[in-house]
C-alpha cells in the first residue's frame, strides 16, 4: 500500500480509502467488522463515513453506519491506527428525519452534528470532517444546467468555516474538507481561509470515474495547484464499471437490483461506454473493476480512492487493484473511449 499526504495536512492517507455507506443496510455489523479488519490488514488506514449513512437514507438507519464503526473501534482498540473521516449534511429538505429536515451548514447544525457523530463513533476527535454538500443550489449529485438563484437564502461559506473552526480549536476535529463542491466553491473556501484566518480545507470528496471525469474540467487544476486532494467517490459508478449490470443483468442483492431508483450511472450511453471499457479490460486480461480503480489512482490530483463493497470477495478484488499500473497503450484506449462517450454520467 502506498500513502499520500492529504492536502497541506500532516495526514498520510492510504491510496485506497474504505467506504462505509452500505453498513447497516446492505451489510450487517459482522460483515462490516470483517471488512474493516481485512482493510486494515492490507494497509488501508483511512475510513470514510457520514452522519447520513446508511444508504439509501431513511430514519430507521440514520447514523447506523457510524454506530457500527464505533463498536468496531471499541472492540478492536485500533482508533490510533485509523484516519477517520465523517461528514455533516447540507440542507436536508429531502431527509426530514435529519434535524427535522432543517439541517444547514451553520454553527448550530454543524456543532450538533459533529458531537452526535463523535458519540456514535465513540471517539473524542475526527481526523477529517467534511461538509457533505453545499448550502446553496449548484451542480452536484449529477445535476447539470446550472440555474443561478440570486435571491436564494443560503448559509455563507464564511459562517460554515467559522463553525468548523470552533471544532478545530476545541480539538474535536483535526482537519476539514468539502464534498460535492464546484471550482468556485473550492476557491471561495480557500480564499476565506487565507483572508479570515480560518481553517484551510485539505480535501474535496467528489465523484470521479471512467463514466464521470467532470472533475478534470475545472477542479483538477485547483486540486493540484492549491494542494486540495481529491477523495474520489463512486469510482466504480455504483458497481456499473465492473460490468455486472451489462445486458440488463440484475445480480442478486446488488445495489441497483435492490434500489432501482439509483439511475445516475445508468442509461443507453452509459451502457455503451461501460461495454467499451469492459472490452478494453478483457483485451488486456484485466479485471474491469481493477482497471477502473487503477486509472483513478494514476491521476496526480487524486489523494485517495474510496472503495465500497458488499462482500469480502469484492473488497479483495478492489484492494488488489493497488498493484496494477496501466500501460500507456491501455491508457490511450481509455482516452479514446472517453472521446467517443464523453462523461456520460455527470
Amino acid at each position: 500500500m502506498q500513502y499520500n499526504q492529504l492536502g497541506k495536512s500532516d495526514l498520510q492517507v492510504s491510496e485506497l480509502c474504505l467506504g462505509s455507506m452500505t453498513w447497516g443496510e446492505q451489510n450487517s455489523q459482522d460483515e462490516a467488522f470483517a471488512q474493516m479488519d481485512y482493510a486494515l490488514e492490507q494497509g488501508i488506514n483511512f475510513f470514510d463515513t457520514a452522519e447520513l449513512y446508511a444508504i439509501p437514507p431513511k430514519a430507521e438507519t440514520y447514523g447506523r453506519t457510524e454506530e457500527i464503526i464505533g463498536k468496531w473501534l471499541h472492540q478492536s482498540h485500533k482508533r490510533d491506527k485509523i484516519i477517520l473521516a465523517s461528514k455533516v449534511c447540507g440542507p436536508t429538505h429531502w431527509c426530514p428525519h435529519i434535524r427535522h429536515g432543517e439541517a444547514r451548514l451553520d454553527s448550530k447544525n454543524i456543532i450538533a452534528a459533529c458531537e452526535a457523530s463523535l458519540k456514535r463513533l465513540g471517539t473524542d476527535y475526527l481526523d477529517l470532517y467534511q461538509t457533505h454538500w453545499p448550502d446553496r443550489s449548484t451542480n452536484f449529485f449529477g445535476k447539470l444546467a446550472y440555474q443561478h438563484q440570486a435571491d436564494e437564502s443560503t448559509i455563507a461559506i464564511e459562517e460554515t468555516l467559522t463553525a468548523l473552526n470552533q471544532l478545530v480549536e476545541s480539538g474535536k476535529v483535526r482537519h476539514i474538507g468539502i464534498s460535492n463542491e464546484t471550482a468556485w466553491g473550492t476557491m471561495e473556501h480557500l480564499a476565506l481561509a487565507q483572508t479570515k484566518e480560518l481553517p484551510r480545507i485539505v480535501s474535496i470528496q467528489n465523484p470521479y470515474s471512467l463514466l464521470n471525469r467532470s472533475f478534470e474540467i475545472g477542479l483538477a487544476e485547483v486540486a493540484c495547484r492549491e494542494q486540495v486532494g481529491l477523495l474520489a467517490y463512486s469510482p466504480l459508478a455504483f458497481g456499473v464499471l465492473s460490468g455486472k449490470y451489462l445486458n440488463k443483468q440484475k445480480p442478486t442483492a446488488a445495489r441497483l437490483t435492490l434500489f432501482d431508483n439509483y439511475k445516475r450511472y445508468s442509461g443507453e450511453i452509459a451502457d455503451k461506454a461501460t461495454a467499451a471499457y469492459v472490452s478494453i479490460a478483457n483485451r488486456y486480461q484485466l479485471s474491469p473493476a481493477q482497471m477502473a480503480l487503477a486509472f483513478i489512482r494514476q491521476q496526480a490530483f487524486v489523494a485517495s480512492t474510496i472503495i465500497g463493497a458488499t462482500s469480502l470477495q469484492q473488497l479483495r478484488e478492489n484492494i488488489g487493484s493497488i498493484s496494477l499500473i496501466l500501460s500507456q497503450q491501455c491508457l490511450d484506449e481509455l482516452e479514446e473511449t472517453q472521446l467517443n462517450y464523453p462523461n456520460p454520467c455527470p
